[in-house]
């Protein structure tokens, strides 16, 4: 019986792919181009293309659980294609967006409530992972950072709970077990509620230097950030970001109740990749 990791190539999907290794089993990794895959020994590659479905045969072949990333198109073929193939639980990369208000009308939502949909039609038995603001998105700060600039970000003060990438992770394999006990819809948060200024301020103290950050209003977010991001996708992201000023974001959906871990935390994750944005102090 063999698992399918859809999105190998990608942060979650490829850590995915070392936990289920370490943990033993057959397993195989997928991508659209599987030529790019570096996995670790003994694990199966496979071209696989939700867009294109004489791709899923040899992937399907012998799987009775997958990690599907969220990709609206081909999705609803592919669940199909899985249940016949004797697919016995899909576990699915969504997001903490389908919860929000007007998520049906809202670009970043509605990516991921496709995906949902298609699952609860198919009627697999399946597990919703809903994570919420991830601490990579720091990365976007890097070039800033590195090149000494003030940190420009609109509702610098706007509280997020950022999780760990390798939490979700962790709980991915913990869900892809078998007998895990899961609920249909596991909600992932962080375990502090921290301003984007509080999260420049922890980068700012492991480089040991300081940080300016420039809050921008709406209307100046929209003329910078608009030159590189789509309108609808844009005023999404303000939405939120001015909707948590309001009050600390929720910390009660750690992974710890389903790893048995507590949650890293967003300074473990900057200590793991302060080279992204400069040099650690010496000493």
């Amino acid at each position: 019986m063999t698992i399918l990791v859809t999105g190998a190539r990608g942060n979650i999907g490829s850590q995915v792919v070392t936990r289920l290794h370490a943990a033993g089993g057959s397993l195989r990794a997928s991508s659209r181009r599987s030529g790019d895959l570096a996995v670790p020994p003994g694990v199966q590659t496979v071209t696989l293309d939700l867009r294109e479905p004489g791709t899923y045969r040899a992937a399907l072949d012998g799987v009775t659980r997958v990690f599907l990333y969220a990709e609206p198109d081909g999705v609803a073929d592919f669940l199909k294609a899985a249940d016949e193939a004797g697919v016995r639980k899909v576990v699915v990369l969504s997001s903490n967006t389908v919860l929000l208000p007007g998520a049906d009308q809202d670009p970043l939502a509605r990516h991921h409530r496709v995906v949902e949909e298609a699952v609860f039609a198919s009627g697999l038995p399946h597990v919703l992972l809903r994570p919420g603001a991830f601490a990579s998105n720091a990365l976007g700060w890097s070039t800033d950072i590195r090149e000494g600039r003030a940190v420009q970000q609109p509702f610098a003060d706007a509280q997020m709970a950022p999780v760990h990438d390798a939490d979700v992770a962790d709980v991915a394999a913990a869900a892809l077990a078998e007998g895990s006990g899961m609920p249909e819809a596991v909600p992932l948060s962080g375990p502090q509620s921290l301003s984007f200024r509080a999260e420049v301020g922890i980068i700012a103290d492991l480089l040991g230097r300081e940080i300016h950050v420039r809050d921008m209003d709406r209307a100046e977010a929209a003329e910078t950030m608009g030159r590189f991001v789509p309108p609808p996708v844009l005023t999404s992201l303000l939405d939120q970001w001015e909707a948590a000023l309001a009050q600390p974001a929720d910390t009660s959906a750690t992974c710890e109740p389903w790893t048995g871990a507590p949650a890293r935390t967003f300074r473990q994750w900057v200590e793991e990749h302060l080279g992204a944005f400069g040099d650690a102090p010496a000493g």
